[in-house]
């Protein structure tokens, strides 16, 4: 025994050792029980809030957790008939003290989230439960909503496509259930609106997150994007769709391990030839020219579309049009597109109708829009072997909890065989031999295709099947729940079906459903009764033929996928058994070197069809799916490391369009905005320290006429004799407000603060907007610095800093110039708009097109310069190196007294500052006012 084990078998896990710190609180939480059921249903209300009156008071809710975990355990034995285990409420303890717990499938996560979720609604701030799937936030939130209603808490669900006002009660109500793509999207959305009222979300107080690993990890790659149709490009992507079938392999070359394709010096030659042929190249231009670079582009993402691409695989073409498959899940993502033109090169791959290219509006990351949550926390059966990746991008423990009852699952070791065919009949035997002792067995593939070419060898065998993958997905919660039924046959892809057990016997619910169904006059509790007995006849015989058989067909990338389908079997204590069945033709064996397996079975001298079964061989698939795990964390983190810089300036952005929504009048902003424009034109052209006869005063009379919209004599001031810079600046500052106060006289005050803040707004979106372009681009040419010896990522740091610069002194000039530009329409100019506007709404409701969000009329009365129609923006602060600093103090917690320095303050610290006045004295010291100086736009 060697040391390490030795001092496990004394001392125990790190992991006992965390489960064992929390048994006080569970005993403190059972010692309450008899208490707790004495108390009437009124009186769980009335206990929960007492417990809500003390939270908002400020109590701690560690001190609460005990009473409030009572109170939910006896709420879900009278919701429901289930009574919280021991381990369950292990379980809630560790979500509420921010970590993931690792709970086996069947042990009950769903009501396991009620603890914390009831504990962490009683402050009033909104608890988020976040689910995988639209189905599983419906079905949980119908479900527990019983437990939270016997306690008077609210709960809401947030779902696609859902009218305005049920979304927003759903984000009022204390429980709120949704899914990771939903939140994110109205996350964004709501940083797109125009007014405070339209926006869903009220913070980001605590968020439980189901599945975790599949959330924060598998789709931590891919951004949420909302965008915009471009221009055009659908013949391109055909003329250029059409040359790579003529390239020959040596054309070309894939790397498996990257996901990446090339072309090779013949390839380039070749295709040059054909681009010319095509007309899409000019003969006296190369491939190499920068004129060719758009070009190439699309070349590259063809090449991509049709190497890496495959249908069945990695989409499926349905009714017209291109679905991309998740490839942890199995699922379609609809509504999801890939970006830079890839999606639009796959659509001319496959001859449908090519969807325009988008520009980003907005975006976000799962890894960055989680980290806004002020405590989270995770549930999942699987985490411990990505550990490390939680602990570090989002501070998360893992917590493994014990089952309630031991494991009965028999984990085989791998068998491989030489060929893929020879593993396929293999499987195909094992699945006979299973179904005919009436053992249900799941079996596990790793693409829609495999799923569908092993139903056909089942169907030639005459084995009766169920296939559940993207094709099935509407019929997925009746599969899953006739998948431990007798010798059922279920064959998935990949994780399928997650997040819904698979009963021994079959799934009472569903049976009891479907008998209703085909005899409406069946008296329900007859049919329950008759079906109960039913099922525990084949509950039995499922038990005595072994219990659910997990049978994989190939090895994943991630252990933790395996893990995954392993654990669908087995559940509390359930019999069961799991075994892979792999060959040196798989994928991962391939690409990872199967060479040396493939010379060890031939010297063994295998025979036709047999196997090798060896914990060797385990061991070294483990290794090379932990190296694969290993590269893609450092992919992973690389990306956020980016998306980081990109963030901080988007929380900027987004906390100060929120700051000018609740603002009631933004006039100070926009007069500062002017006054530093002007402070910016004198710079240029009448530079401190200069003389008379180098001023500008030319260029700076054509400017302000320009981005000030006056014609002012700002020649005949500078001939004055003995002006200085400072009282042509003050002219030009009292001359711009009394323009824009007559202005305000004309339109009226109320009306012109609305359109102040509209034009605010509309502005900083589309600034936003330009700069999300630039910095796609600056990202994807930036690694090339790597060559220079130059750090790709302080490069795009540096950059980066730079453009946001450029975009706040781009944001003072075209608000300024807007606002200068807007005069009163006159009675004819608004008849006109109005016809106009009512035509097109005609010929969109022809059309069935609803108008776009934010699309409708200008504020009243006003004709401003063409311009997007609003949809929302903010105004930012200027950014201090290396510190982000926002007007206001928007990034740090709001003072009760402005200004006032807090415990902690640092005049080098802006984080620190708390919420200083525009008027104040700037916290730095300079002596300056806020306004004019870390405050300044």
């Amino acid at each position: 025994m060697g040391l390490g084990t030795l001092a496990r078998s004394i001392f125990g896990t790190p992991n006992d050792r965390k489960v064992r710190s929390v048994r006080p609180l569970v005993e403190a939480i059972n010692a309450r029980e008899d208490q707790v059921k004495a108390l009437t249903d009124q009186g769980l209300k009335d206990a929960t809030a007492a417990l809500r009156e003390r939270a908002r008071g400020g109590e701690d809710l560690d001190r609460l957790l005990p009473e409030t975990f009572a109170l939910v355990r006896e709420a879900a034995v009278r919701a429901l008939g289930l009574r919280a285990f021991d381990v369950q409420l292990v379980g809630g303890i560790f979500l509420h003290q921010g970590n993931i717990a690792e709970m086996k499938t069947g042990e009950g996560k769903t009501l396991v989230a009620t603890f914390p979720a009831t504990l962490n609604a009683l402050a009033g701030k909104g608890v988020h439960v976040v689910t995988v799937n639209d189905y599983l936030a419906r079905r949980d939130a119908e479900w527990m909503s019983k437990v939270f209603g016997m306690l008077g808490l609210t709960t809401g669900v947030v779902v696609p496509q859902q009218p305005d006002d049920e979304k927003r009660a759903a984000y009022q109500a204390d429980i709120t259930y949704a899914t990771n793509n939903e939140l994110g999207f109205d996350y964004l959305r709501d940083n797109m609106k125009s007014d405070i009222s339209q926006m869903f979300q009220r913070g980001h107080n605590y968020a439980i997150v189901d599945e975790v690993d599949s959330i924060l990890v598998d789709e931590a790659r891919t951004p949420l994007i909302i965008s915009g149709p471009s221009q055009d490009r659908s013949e391109l992507y055909v003329k250029v769709d059409a040359l790579i079938p003529h390239l020959p392999e040596s054309g070309y070359t894939v790397d498996e391990k990257t996901r990446n394709v090339t072309f090779t010096d013949e390839g380039n030659d070749l295709l040059e030839e054909k681009l010319r042929e095509a007309g899409l190249l000019p003969e006296t231009q190369s491939l190499y020219d920068p004129e060719s670079t758009t070009l190439v582009h699309h070349v590259n993402q063809a090449l991509r579309a049709h190497k890496l691409f495959q249908r069945d695989k990695d989409y499926i073409v349905r009714d017209g049009k291109v679905v991309l498959i998740d490839e942890f899940t199995g699922r379609m993502m609809i509504g999801r597109r890939l970006s830079d033109g890839l999606h639009q090169a796959i659509e001319a791959k496959e001859a449908v109708r090519i969807e325009p290219e988008n520009v980003t509006l907005a975006s976000v990351t799962f890894q960055n829009y989680f980290r806004l949550y002020s405590k989270l926390a995770g549930m999942t059966g699987t985490a411990l072997t990505e550990a490390d990746e939680f602990r570090e991008i989002y501070n998360l423990g893992v917590v493994e909890i014990p089952t309630n009852r031991p494991v009965a699952r028999k984990d085989e070791h791998d068998a491989v065989y030489r060929t893929a065919r020879e593993k396929y009949e293999a499987i195909v035997k094992a699945i006979r031999e299973a179904h005919e002792k009436g053992q249900p067995i799941l079996v596990g593939t790793t693409s829609i295709e495999k799923s569908e070419m092993l139903s056909n060898l089942l169907k030639k065998e005459g084995i009766p099947h169920n296939v559940l993958n993207a094709r099935e997905h509407a019929r997925e919660a009746q599969i899953v729940a006739e998948a431990g039924q007798p010798g059922a046959v279920t064959i998935a892809t990949n994780m399928a079906g997650r997040g819904t057990d698979i009963q021994l016997g079959g799934n009472v619910e569903m049976k009891v459903l479907e008998a209703l169904a085909q005899d409406p006059e069946a008296h329900p509790d007859e049919v329950r009764a008759r079906i109960e007995a039913e099922h525990a006849a084949d509950k039995q015989r499922v038990k005595d033929a072994g219990g659910l058989y997990v049978l994989a067909t190939e090895r994943h990338e991630s252990r933790r996928i395996d893990n995954q389908l392993r654990g669908r079997s087995g559940r509390q204590g359930d019999p069961g058994r799991s075994s892979f069945f792999l060959s040196l033709e798989d994928d991962l064996m391939r690409i990872f070197g199967s060479e040396r397996l493939d010379n060890v079975l031939g010297k063994l001298g295998m025979k036709e069809g047999e196997a090798i079964v060896h914990p060797w061989v385990n061991k070294s698939l483990e290794r090379a799916q932990a190296k694969v795990e290993g590269r893609n964390f450092d992919i992973r983190k690389q990306l956020l490391k980016f998306d980081d810089v990109m963030n901080d300036q988007r929380k900027v952005i987004f906390a100060q369009r929120r700051e000018i929504m609740e603002a009631q009048d933004v006039n100070e902003i926009v007069a500062d905005m002017r006054h530093q424009v002007i402070d910016d034109l004198m710079d240029d052209f009448m530079p401190p320290r200069s003389y008379p006869e180098q001023w500008q005063t030319e260029a700076l009379y054509e400017s302000v006429k320009l981005k000030l919209g006056q014609d002012l004599p700002v020649m005949a001031w500078a001939a004055e004799e003995g002006v200085d810079q400072d009282a042509i600046r003050d002219r030009l500052i009292e001359a711009t407000d009394k323009f824009m106060a007559d202005k305000e006289a004309a339109f009226g005050p109320d009306t012109m603060r609305n359109i102040e803040k509209q034009i605010l707004l509309q502005t900083i979106d589309g600034k936003w907007r330009e700069h999300l372009l630039r910095l796609e681009h600056l990202r994807s040419v930036v690694g090339f610095r790597g060559y220079a010896q130059r750090d790709p990522l302080n490069e795009y740091k540096t950059e980066s800093f730079q453009l946001f610069e450029k975009l706040l002194d781009g944001l003072r000039e075209e608000v300024t110039q807007k606002l200068a530009a807007l005069r009163p329409m006159t009675p004819e100019e608004s008849q006109a708009m109005m016809q106009n506007l009512l035509q097109q709404r005609r010929a969109q409701v022809v059309q069935g097109q609803p108008l776009a969000e934010g699309q409708g009329a200008p504020a009243p009365q006003a004709a401003a310069p063409q311009a997007p129609a609003p949809q929302s923006a903010a105004p930012v602060a200027r950014m201090a190196a290396p510190a982000l600093v926002t007007v206001g103090g928007a990034l740090a917690e709001a003072e009760p007294v402005p200004g006032a320095p807090r415990e902690g303050f640092d005049e080098q610290d802006p984080t620190t500052w708390g919420n200083p006045g525009r008027n104040d004295p700037c916290p730095c010291g300079s002596g300056k006012k806020f306004k004019h100086c870390h405050g300044a736009f």
